[in-house]
């Protein structure tokens, strides 16, 4: 053996010895490893579960398929003995000894780096099996003190989570005789509670949460963390990055918000990596061969700019004939704008069904109506949720939300200048609202991307092949103590399946109805508050925005301006709701509506605040005429101060009218 070199220099000899030591860590083949789950039906979960293995590169052993679940409710109950029954089956086919095993969970894990890093602190744990490990203990907390202290970390074993050599893991699970409904997590907190089963299987718990993050008791310890190119969970507490992480008990809204981001499927160097994976594309499909898809509409309330939402709806590019219509409606104050709709262009859709306010149906029933409709026509491909008071401006909607194929999905619409949505981030303990770290983020389009949350409302799509199968129940929308849309999201939830809202296109926004009033004829011009963009859209001329830039200001005489500014539809309103109002004056110099009951110049005309819109009319000049007024007069500005805004006829035969303003 070479123990050293020596060198000589003049004057010095200088022998240096060298330890020869391997100062590489033994590394273990990743061929070696091997993942084993036990999934009895293919989930959304364990999709994602298989997603994060196949990115890594994981080889991936799947027990129990097509087996009817035995093992309970672990949300309720113990359970999970199945498990340990398919595991110790499997086991018995396997021979090589220097095999390591993997068993962990799927339906609410992710995986989050490769088997090296797995490996490779694996090997550090100095022990032949690792157990996940808690900080609480469960099922039976009178075993607490016989668990052994450790010198940092949790102590308390979990079992959703193991990884071991084949021959200590076979040893552990020879003995299990139990029941399928049996608890796994009994059985194995009994061996390693068992100081001489402990000691011969070699078992320790990995306490600092190296390798395993399980989330219960552990939710404000575990934070994301953004690397190049990928993300991790971090462990605050202990300082380390898990590998596997486990929404386990009631956790299960967190990893998937964790999922949203681990291993890449969000970035901030390449945004999201997953949302054009498994898409449905239409292009290749003629119209004829579209999907069917049924749309719900659903009037609950006074709402405005109802006739424009039907305009929208005809613009929806998507077949027709592969549309069929559900309207409910119990605002007799729509019935007309429903009425006239469904005369005109009800029959350009497939099929047609409408509820109205003599129909005497709640809106919970007319919303399982709605679904049940959908499940038992065995054409209807999906159900398309539709608001009344969901404005979509996109007309490819549809077509974007099919081609992501995805369980349910809402496109993400918002309220304008406010954070409100028509999604939930998070949940509070009692299944309210609670932000999410992300939710800012994603409603202000920072982030964009395709995102796992716990509640859709407004506007959605559902594959009727889930209202067939896993969604079977008729009474979605039916709950004792949540509104509806709640329910039907946490019935969605208790069946394990995922719902998403997509950013990746702008689609629109959710309408105001809080302080709409019906005691006008058309209500909408009162709507330049509450909601400005719609009013714009409506009453605002197309090219008012262009007046400056393509110099649309005409001047028929000197220092009278005349621009677009107003629609048609604007015009023809404010003109029927003086006609209907009715009460012009008389035009004589004597008038009681004016202070000093006196005018000078008098005219046949109605006073804005006659009809209650003389607020709605200041912020129009305000917002509309100032600015054209301040670029007209540079060096002046105006706050448009008025003594009184009146509307006048042209004609005394037809009462068309103008309008006009005394001290602009």
């Amino acid at each position: 053996m070479n123990l050293g070199t020596g060198l000589a220099v003049p004057g010095y000899f200088i022998w240096t010895l060298f330890l020869l030591t391997n100062c590489e860590e033994q590394r273990i083949p990743e061929e070696k490893l091997v993942v084993v789950t036990v999934a009895t039906t293919e989930t959304d979960g364990f999709r994602r579960f298989l997603r994060s293995a196949k990115h890594f590169n994981y080889t991936v052993k799947v027990l129990g398929r097509g087996e009817k679940w035995r093992g309970g409710d672990y949300m309720s109950t113990p359970g999970g003995g199945q498990k340990v029954r398919l595991l110790k089956e499997a086991l018995d086919q396997m021979e090589t000894e220097d095999t390591i095993i993997l068993f962990i969970d799927s339906y609410d894990v992710v995986l989050a780096s490769g088997p090296k890093e797995l490996l490779r602190k694996f090997h550090q744990a100095g022990h032949k099996v690792v157990f996940s490990s808690e900080s609480l203990i469960w099922p039976d907390r009178h075993l607490e003190d016989k668990h052994p202290h450790v010198r940092e970390g949790n102590r308390f074993l979990g079992a959703g989570g193991f990884m071991g050599y084949l021959p200590n893991i076979k040893d552990m699970v020879s003995d299990w005789t139990g029941e399928d409904h049996d608890s796994d997590q009994l059985y194995f907190t009994k061996i390693y509670i068992n100081p001489e089963k402990r000691k011969s299987i070699n078992i320790t718990v990995d306490s600092k949460c190296r390798l395993f993050q399980n989330l219960h008791g552990a939710l404000d310890e575990v934070v994301l963390k953004f690397e190049e190119g990928r993300v991790r969970a971090r462990n605050v507490l202990y300082d380390t990055l898990p590998v596997v992480i486990h929404g386990n008990g009631p956790t299960k809204l967190q990893v998937n918000y964790l999922g949203n981001y681990i291993p890449n499927s969000w970035t901030f160097e390449t945004g999201c990596t997953v949302c054009h994976e498994d898409l449905q594309p239409l292009t290749t499909l003629k119209e004829s061969e579209y999907p069917l898809v049924m749309v719900g509409i659903f009037i609950q309330q006074p709402t405005p700019f109802v006739s424009v939402f039907f305009e929208r709806l005809l613009k929806l590019k998507y077949p027709k004939n592969r549309l069929q219509l559900f309207i409910y409606n119990q605002e007799v104050h729509h019935e007309d704008q429903v009425r006239t709709f469904l005369q005109d262009h009800g029959h350009l859709y497939q099929d047609v069904k409408s509820i109205g306010s003599e129909d005497d149906m709640d809106a919970v029933s007319s919303r399982n109506l709605a679904l049940d409709m959908c499940r038992k026509d065995k054409n209807c491909d999906y159900f398309f949720n539709l608001d009344i008071e969901v404005v979509l401006k996109n007309e490819d909607t549809l077509k974007i939300l099919i081609e992501q194929n995805l369980p349910v999905v809402a496109p993400m619409i918002t309220r304008p200048g406010r954070l409100w949505s028509n999604f939930w981030g998070a949940l509070s303990a009692d299944g309210f609202y609670a932000r999410s770290e992300d939710y800012v983020d994603i409603v202000q389009g920072r982030r964009v991307g395709v995102w796992n949350v716990p509640y859709v409302s407004s506007v959605y799509l559902i594959k009727a092949d889930l209202l067939r199968s896993e969604l079977s129940d008729y009474q979605l929308f039916q709950s004792n103590t949540l509104d509806a849309d709640m329910a039907f999201c946490h019935n969605i939830r208790n069946k394990a399946i995922f719902m998403y809202v997509t950013n990746l296109h702008t689609f629109g926004r959710i309408l105001s109805t809080e302080n709409y009033q019906t005691n006008h004829l058309h209500n909408d011009l009162w709507q330049i508050f509450e909601n400005p963009a719609d009013w714009q859209d409506r009453y605002i001329h197309e090219n008012y925005t262009r007046i400056m830039k393509d110099k649309l200001i005409e001047t028929p005489c000197p220092d009278v301006y005349w621009f677009p500014v107003f629609t048609d539809v604007a015009c023809n309103h404010i003109v029927q709701e003086m006609e209907h109002f009715g009460q012009w004056s008389g035009g004589n110099n004597k008038d009681s509506r004016i202070q000093g009951g006196y005018e000078n110049v008098p005219t046949i005309d109605i006073h804005m605040n006659q009809v209650n819109y003389e607020k709605e009319w200041h912020k129009f000049l305000l917002d509309y005429i100032a600015p054209i007024t301040e670029k007209m007069y540079p060096g002046y500005y105006t706050k448009t101060y008025f003594h009184r805004w009146f509307l006048v006829p042209t004609t005394a035969q037809n009462h068309q009218t103008t309008s006009a303003t005394e001290g602009l």
